[in-house]
């Protein structure tokens, strides 16, 4: 059992991931644009955030990933507002994770890339600034689906009394 989410027999445990859905002052949420490593041309857009190390917390893994791919330093991390599972393939196996999502703000929105892993400078082609409504507008795949709309009902009515479970996604 990995955070309450429990495991089938044979089913490989949860990678314990803590991600950042992090705005600006101007309420633009910042995502980052990957690309799977052996397919440049297979894109998506994704919130910053990655897996817990051993002796970390979440909360301890979301500012220290924020940090390396994002290089914000300046961020108020605040409560777990989304949590979700997910499954899928990236640079040649599957990764299968229990997901949660903090609420962060910050004023620093200069962003610096070079904290990033070597996975990730092979598998991240930069970083934007989001409206809720550019998002709304995008063709593009975003990370977790529908976080336009999710976006657009955090910044109307706050963030939720307890996290809301995200629907699970496998690709």
């Amino acid at each position: 059992m990995a955070d309450g989410i429990s495991q089938g027999a044979g089913e490989p445990a949860l990678r314990k991931v803590a991600r950042v859905i992090l705005l600006d002052p101007a309420d633009r949420m910042l995502l980052m644009h990957g690309y799977e490593p052996g397919d440049p041309s297979l894109t998506w857009w994704f919130t910053p955030g990655g897996g817990v190390e051993a002796g970390e917390s979440r909360e301890q893994a979301a500012l220290r990933e924020l940090a390396e791919e994002t290089g914000i330093t300046e961020a108020r991390l605040g409560p777990v507002i989304w949590k979700r599972v997910c499954s899928f393939p990236f640079d040649g196996r599957r990764w299968d994770q229990d997901e949660w999502y903090y609420l962060a703000r910050t004023r620093q929105t200069l962003t610096r890339t070079s904290g990033q892993t070597d996975l990730e400078r092979r598998s991240v082609a930069g970083l934007r600034w989001w409206t809720a409504e550019e998002l709304f507008a995008a063709h593009e795949t975003v990370y977790p689906t529908r976080l336009a709309e999710l976006l657009r009902t955090l910044l109307d009515e706050g963030p939720p009394s307890a996290p809301v479970v995200l629907e699970t996604e496998r690709v």
